[in-house]
């Protein structure tokens, strides 16, 4: 008799429409138009409109009749330059908000898009800062486009926003209408990515991967996406690093992989919660100037290993451990399992790390001091779909190994 494992109840919350593979960009005057003829593009400081794509797409917004209007996003998104831009637009009666760049430049499209038409100060409903009011909308409609491969942020719900310093904090203005209704994600977009940036988002999408798999409100369909999603990253990242740039059929496949690997990162993280490294992320990008990419790059590392030690002295049982055995013996590309799979993938994480040159917490000026203040403040929603409920002490060891 054949027993098989039944998959446990689960909900998928809303997503996008998502139109992916190389050239689909094109059909973005197209999509607009369902919205109606007057767009305001939200994107990144110069290296998308210096582009010829950027050049193609004004073409092609004349010809469809298409008017639109222009804000550069230069950094990771404050709620203040929000405010500031929702009122700077406000009233001019925008059908569409377009994002297109990188995680920042979606993130603030969402939070635009989502207050255009209410007014309000976008603090109304950042979670753990202020009276956390509920999101009534109405949203204006909004398409997002990627230019990186790492955040996923197109098929996720929340606008990630910063500020910086002693009261600093890093926070999402959350909500179901925030979901882009338009996601186009073309990995010919991702053409202009240094190395810096393909490595801090490429290992953003691995952990996103990773900590959506292990979060204890993984399920069958979230597992099935992320997995597809981390053997795409394993085809994809060390290719795309290494071919920077590069016009070649070797390079646009490597994007192609490391686009859907960011894509699936992202509904994945959307649907399942993530974990340790994100729960450090939080205190750590907004008390310190580290962008959040390299604080998922720097860590991810000792979390595996201090999460999998502490699953087995605490929960030897827990399905995380296969888990992470199966990760590496994927990333191996070995047929690896048990003790040696898991032994395996904290040494290729801490080789990645090596590798990829990514900076130590004291890069960004981190101390031994800010420890304590960093572990009381890393306890929000990521840690607590971490697979294991981490003491303080082992939050602290993971800090203290990067500085």
């Amino acid at each position: 008799m054949n027993h098989t494992i039944i998959p446990a109840p689960f909900t998928i919350a809303r997503l996008p429409k998502i139109l992916f593979g190389a050239g689909v960009i094109d059909q973005l005057c197209d999509e607009i138009s369902t919205f109606g003829k007057s767009t305001l593009v939200v994107t990144g400081g110069k290296s998308f409109t210096q582009s010829p794509t950027w050049n193609h797409l004004q073409e092609d917004f004349s010809q469809a009749g298409i008017s639109w209007s222009i804000v550069h996003i230069t950094k990771e998104p404050s709620p203040d330059l929000i405010d500031t831009l929702v009122a700077e637009n406000q009233g001019q009666d925008f059908d569409v908000v377009v994002g297109i760049g990188g995680g920042s430049a979606l993130d603030a499209a969402k939070a635009i898009a989502g207050l255009l038409k209410p007014a309000n100060t976008v603090m109304d409903h950042l979670e753990g800062v202020g009276p956390e009011l509920p999101y009534q909308g109405p949203a204006t409609p909004l398409i997002c486009c990627p230019t990186t491969a790492g955040t996923g942020s197109e098929a996720t719900k929340n606008a990630v926003l910063s500020r910086y310093g002693s009261d600093g904090f890093k926070k999402s203005f959350r909500a179901d209408s925030l979901v882009a209704d338009v996601a186009i994600v073309d990995p010919n977009l991702l053409t202009t990515c240094p190395q810096s940036v393909i490595a801090a988002n490429g290992m953003d999408a691995f952990t996103q991967l990773l900590e959506s798999l292990t979060s204890i409100r993984s399920n069958a369909m979230t597992a099935a996406l992320a997995w597809s999603g981390l053997e795409r990253f394993v085809q994809g990242f060390w290719d795309m690093w290494l071919l920077a740039g590069e016009d070649s059929e070797r390079a646009t496949e490597a994007r192609t992989h490391m686009a859907y690997a960011s894509l699936m990162s992202g509904i994945c993280l959307a649907q399942t919660g993530l974990g340790s490294v994100h729960g450090l992320a939080q205190p750590l990008g907004s008390l310190f100037p580290i962008p959040h990419g390299v604080v998922c790059g720097t860590l991810v590392a000792d979390a595996t290993d201090i999460n999998i030690r502490a699953l087995i002295e605490r929960q030897p049982d827990s399905t995380a451990l296969s888990v992470y055995a199966r990760a590496g013996a994927l990333v191996l590309t070995d047929n690896l399992t048990g003790n040696a799979a898991l032994d395996g993938l904290v040494r290729t994480l801490h080789d990645w790390t090596e590798r990829l040159d990514l900076p130590r917490l004291s890069s960004f000026s981190v101390t031994d001091g800010d420890v304590g203040r960093i572990v009381a403040n890393s306890r929000g929603s990521s840690m607590q779909t971490n697979p294991v409920v981490l003491h303080d002490d082992e939050i602290a060891e993971l800090v203290k190994r990067r500085l």
